[in-house]
């Protein structure tokens, strides 16, 4: 564990509400600080957030963010939605006001063993599954950060002997300082979130920061089919273990003639069979894999390790299945909020595939998708605002349907599906032109599918 905050007393600004903004205020009331929380979207929206802060003595700032707000403060802690270089931030630190997030802050006064997730896609399965397979290890686990319980509100539950597992984003990581898990994966890096990074080296640059910390005693796991994730682990001070499908590897997870080994010093272990693993797609594979790793790190029995990985089931929003109409089968990955994941998700079905894309464009190209929507796509249904671009990039590939919302893709999808075919939600763009988040449109999408199926069994009853 880092060196712990003093906050007694100190003057504290949290900037953003949402889960952690709210958590890390009340965090800090409660040890004594002086809080003030700032946000930039209107009292009307935040009216719910607002009452439970006012109601412990936390001050709140809404409608924007005053400079002098920032000038007067002793610590200012930093809500993942809000970039890392608004103005007031920038000035902030060139006064010498410290700027962290908030998985910095849960940091430095999380007891126990902290290992961290990150990856431009598969975190949220990966961050899960592991946390199950070291609880089968017979260890104590607490699962939080991105996943969508905040770092912050573990700390009352974690002891020294908790491994404490966190999914951690690229914009998380940006406004880390002293964090420094003890394990530390990076599952893959491909463009994403380019118009809040810039570039795909800033982005790339701030994934790579979960290792910055580390030093010989910790472990990095990086996966080596992925070029990105590769180029991460040269010239680390931490123990680099790899993992892959496609090959073996000197130390760490890989796969071998349908079963699964962890190689390191003490010699080659075997896992489980590839077999014995529920979740559909290759991608999953790799998870797995990543999860072998941290549990043969810790260390695991294997046996336990396959129990876990045996009786894990799919995330929600993650490749969910939905339910079977009329022959038609309805997945939801709504979680698929990059052009990459939705590869992944189309990788997972031969084909006869109704796909629904859209929502907030997030700047990278959808041409990447053409070859494997000529193979295995029937139609793509486009909603949302990037409808427009998404249509001009994917060209004659599929047939497309301009559905404008989730609910007219979704009937459209159904009245054109045959039996056997699959309908699927994973749009490749972010939720929020339409929806809260991603949860939200992935709720939306079940209840409309549970809605119609309900319809079809009205109508033949």
């Amino acid at each position: 564990m880092a060196e712990p905050l003093e906050v007694k007393n100190k003057r504290v600004l949290v900037v953003g509400l949402g889960k952690s903004g709210v958590a890390s205020a009340l965090f800090l009331q409660e040890r004594g600080a002086r809080v003030t929380v700032s946000d930039a979207k209107a009292e009307d929206d935040l009216r719910g957030d607002i009452r439970a802060l006012l109601d412990k003595g936390v001050a709140v700032e809404t409608g924007g963010h005053g400079e002098r707000m920032f000038r007067q403060q002793d610590l200012i802690v930093v809500s993942p939605g809000v970039p890392s270089n608004v103005p007031q931030l920038a000035q902030a630190r060139a006064m010498g006001i410290p700027v962290i997030g908030e998985i910095e802050l849960a940091s430095r006064f999380l007891k126990g063993h902290i290992v961290a997730i990150t990856g431009s896609n598969g975190k949220t399965t990966t961050t899960a599954l592991t946390g199950d397979v070291i609880a089968w290890g017979g260890y104590e686990s607490l699962v939080g950060g991105n996943i969508g319980t905040p770092a912050i509100s573990l700390v009352a539950e974690a002891t020294d002997d908790t491994y404490t597992v966190l999914e951690v984003s690229s914009f998380q990581l940006e406004t880390i300082q002293a964090f420094h898990p003890e394990i530390a994966v990076v599952l893959n890096v491909t463009p994403d979130h380019l118009d809040r990074h810039g570039s795909f080296e800033a982005y790339f640059a701030a994934k790579k920061r979960i290792f910055e910390n580390q030093d010989h005693s910790a472990y990095a796991v990086v996966n080596a089919d992925d070029d990105q994730a590769s180029k991460m682990a040269p010239g680390l001070k931490s123990q680099v273990r790899r993992f892959s499908r496609k090959g073996e590897v000197d130390r760490g997870a890989f796969a071998r003639e349908g079963r699964i080994f962890y190689r390191d010093d003490s010699g080659e272990h075997e896992i489980m069979p590839v077999s014995d693993i529920g979740l559909k797609g290759a991608h999953n594979l790799e998870n797995v894999l990543a999860a072998v790793c941290v549990g043969m790190i810790i260390p695991c029995e294997p046996h336990r390790i396959r129990s876990a990985v045996k009786e894990f089931k799919a995330v929600e929003h993650r490749l969910e299945f939905v339910t079977t109409i009329n022959g038609v089968a309805f997945y939801n990955d709504s979680k698929a909020t990059n052009v990459d994941a939705t590869i992944k998700a189309l990788e997972s079905f031969p084909g006869n595939i109704h796909v629904i894309l859209g929502g907030k464009d997030k700047g990278s190209p959808y041409t990447v998708l053409n070859p494997l929507l000529e193979e295995r796509v029937k139609r793509v249904y486009t909603i949302g605002a990037a409808a427009g671009k998404i249509e001009a990039e994917i060209g004659r590939s599929a047939e497309v349907v301009s559905a404008g919302t989730l609910e007219v893709a979704v009937r459209r999808a159904f009245e054109a599906a045959s039996p056997g075919d699959i309908v699927l939600l994973a749009p490749a763009c972010a939720s929020f032109d339409q929806f809260d988040n991603y949860e939200h449109r992935g709720r939306v999408f079940k209840d409309l599918v549970h809605a119609l199926a309900e319809k079809k069994q009205a109508i033949s009853s």
